[in-house]
């Protein structure tokens, strides 16, 4: 008589695990993490689309990797350290082949990536897609771990946001001006506001923001305004500042309309310049010059023979600096930002730190 294999899950309730039997346990807190972004937490997604936006030539991530693996840094990027912090592995790229092990989270982030489907239109996994991308996941889950344990799961699991960056220096660029700043940040924060709504929908309660840094003292921007000590460009700070009110006017909506929602925002404008403009307070030794790349502050798109094809210097220690290229932080910096994220006051992060979202 032939064996038959019911294609189901059992599941051990007690105190500290739940168990099921399809090779899958699950302590009764355990929490992932799923990250949607752009270049700042991109861990390898671009190097499985067609696109010339890639972190894959040296000299990126010879400091902790040894080789160029997509990441945008000399090492680890700031979801990679949010995963320590978690005791979580590092959470590999949504279109790693062959990975599945969504219990621990997944990044679906792309370097380049903006909250408007239009920005960098076909080279990238815009912010839609990615949200595509967790549907698939949160599909997946219900099918291995059943419908209860995977709302468990999503409720219990933080989702870390980085997005608008890319949105606004296209807008910069003038090729959007048709719009005033205004109603351009509100089309980038609604389109975010409408992918976190759709999130929660799909059970996710607790979300990590990272806001907008000083996009125009970035070495880039400042390389952009004849590389003036000390000038940053007043449009692009203008833009990164009425994207963090509008952010929080949204988040505290949501806070008020979204049953169980909570949120960690992170006030990356005030943490970016503090540690540029005082860097030995922390640590660093320069703080505005970055350690790759060409041009004024190193802010030329040359870094490893990018996109500019000059010639670029590359520093001897990245841990001195804040910014490894024209826009990006160094390992070093982004384990500070993270920590920062992770445990930080309400100086820089409120009204929850990320380490409190994953302890409730």
């Amino acid at each position: 008589m032939a064996t038959l294999r019911f294609q189901f899950c059992f599941l051990i309730l007690c105190k500290t695990i739940t168990c099921c039997y399809c090779n899958i346990c699950l302590p009764r807190n355990h929490a992932a993490l799923f990250v949607f972004g752009d270049s700042y937490f991109d861990v390898g997604n671009n190097n499985y689309i067609n696109t010339p936006i890639k972190g894959t030539y040296k000299p990126y991530g010879e400091a902790f990797f040894k080789y160029p693996n997509g990441r945008f840094s000399d090492g680890r990027v700031i979801p990679d350290f949010i995963a320590e912090y978690a005791k979580l592995p590092l959470t590999l790229p949504y279109l790693f082949p062959g990975y599945n092990r969504y219990i621990d989270g997944v990044n679906f982030a792309s370097a380049g990536a903006g909250a408007l489907v239009e920005t960098h239109k076909g080279m990238v996994i815009d912010l839609k897609s990615q949200l595509a991308g967790f549907r698939k996941v949160s599909k997946k889950l219900r099918k291995e771990l059943g419908d209860a344990e995977t709302k468990r799961l999503l409720s219990k699991s933080v989702y870390l946001f980085d997005m608008g960056a890319n949105d606004y220096s296209v807008f910069l660029s003038e090729k959007r001006r048709a719009y005033s700043s205004n109603q351009y940040v509100d089309m980038v924060i609604g389109n975010q506001t409408t992918v976190v709504k759709k999130i929660y929908k799909l059970g996710g309660r607790k979300f990590g923001f990272l806001g907008m840094g000083p996009l125009g003292c970035e070495p880039i921007m400042r390389a952009l305004v004849n590389g003036s000590k000390g000038s940053c460009m007043e449009d692009a700070q203008l833009l990164s500042k009425q994207h963090n009110n509008a952010l929080l006017v949204a988040l505290k909506k949501l806070e008020r309309h979204l049953k169980g929602f909570k949120y960690s925002f992170t006030n990356f404008y005030d943490l970016v310049l503090e540690v540029m403009f005082h860097p030995s307070k922390y640590g660093f030794k320069e703080g505005e010059v970055a350690c790759c790349g060409s041009g004024p502050y190193r802010g030329h798109l040359s870094c490893g023979g990018g996109p500019v094809k000059d010639e670029y210097q590359l520093c001897d220690n990245p841990n001195e600096h804040v910014f490894f290229d024209y826009t990006h932080p160094t390992e070093r910096a982004a384990q500070f930002y993270a920590r920062q994220m992770w445990s930080g006051s309400a100086k820089f992060t409120r009204p929850y730190n990320l380490k409190k979202l994953f302890e409730d």
